[in-house]
């Protein structure tokens, strides 16, 4: 699985795939499953999970810029400075049919 391409729109990230499938993710659903460790929480050796306490604003939810990652995925960069998520194709695969 490979994205073909991708562009960011004032409030959607569109993705193509090799598959020839496509799809929109809205943002806001995007920002509010970053998979960092932060935003999602960090299990302990017993369970317990620990994650940071956010305030999301305006520009939490405007996406400057986007990198890949290996093979696997690809990071995003958010106005309000955060960048350190790291959402796998699958991820966004899911997310790019779950839209449809």
């Amino acid at each position: 699985m490979k994205i073909t391409t991708i562009s960011i729109f004032m409030s959607d990230l569109a993705i193509a795939w090799d598959d020839q499938t496509s799809g929109v993710i809205e943002l806001k659903k995007l920002r509010k499953l970053c998979p960092c460790a932060f935003c999602s929480g960090e299990k302990d050796v017993f369970g317990n999970v620990y994650k940071g306490k956010r305030t999301l604003s305006e520009n939490s939810y405007r996406l400057l810029r986007f990198e890949k990652v290996g093979l696997y995925g690809i990071r995003l960069f958010w106005a309000d400075g955060h960048h350190d998520g790291i959402y796998t194709y699958e991820m966004l695969k899911s997310l790019t049919e779950n839209e449809n």
